[in-house]
């Protein structure tokens, strides 16, 4: 899966060099969410960053929440990439293959992307807000992946039983990561036992 978007861009850029300027400040936004925060991040400062004039981030964005939107969107769309190009080299039907992708993938980039700690698919920003909308795209995203890789229409059922196994998911590893700065082992363990238990009523 190779569809990219940014969020509610001002302008979406059109030419190679404006693609990749746009790359340079989601970068830079990133890199400073791990250094200072959302409540110091500042436009002004991501421009500093990415070596880029201050209205080159206004040309794509309004606010600094503007560019944690954005972010949270580049972030789903990695996601769905590198869960898509786990599922092209797995077994057609392999659903806890494909659960197994999406748990360790999410990981790889909890401990490893710029940003995502922080920020990961929109559901933490402002801080402190209910993950609401960033579960409910990452359950579309990875309910389009399952119904694909399974032959079978991405249905409400599956949909909810997706959903469902989102929300399980993002709050068994927030207490995974609040436990250890790597995410405990066994709360980790122990998720993927209880999304089994649960998809298997659903998918076998």
């Amino acid at each position: 899966m190779d569809r990219v978007s940014h969020g509610p861009l001002r302008r979406t850029p059109v030419q190679q060099r404006s693609a990749e300027r746009l790359a340079r400040i989601l970068d830079a936004c990133a890199e400073l969410l791990d250094e200072t925060g959302y409540e110091e991040l500042s436009t002004r400062a991501v421009a500093a960053r990415a070596g880029v004039p201050i209205g080159s981030v206004y040309r794509f964005f309004g606010n600094k929440r503007a560019l944690a939107d954005a972010l949270a969107h580049r972030n789903l769309d990695g996601y769905a990439q590198r869960v898509g190009g786990r599922l092209a080299a797995m077994a057609a039907g392999d659903w806890r293959g494909m659960l197994d992708a999406v748990l360790e993938e999410y990981l790889e980039m909890k401990r490893t992307v710029p940003g995502f700690a922080l920020i990961d698919f929109g559901s933490q920003i402002p801080v402190g807000a209910p993950a609401t909308a960033g579960n409910h795209q990452v359950a579309d995203r990875l309910a389009e992946l399952l119904a694909a890789h399974l032959g079978r229409e991405a249905d409400a059922e599956l949909r909810r039983a997706v959903l469902v196994s989102v929300e399980a998911a993002d709050a068994l590893l927030q207490l995974a990561f609040r436990e250890a700065p790597s995410g405990d082992a066994e709360i980790v363990a122990e998720t993927r036992v209880l999304l089994r238990a649960y998809l298997a009523r659903v998918l076998d």
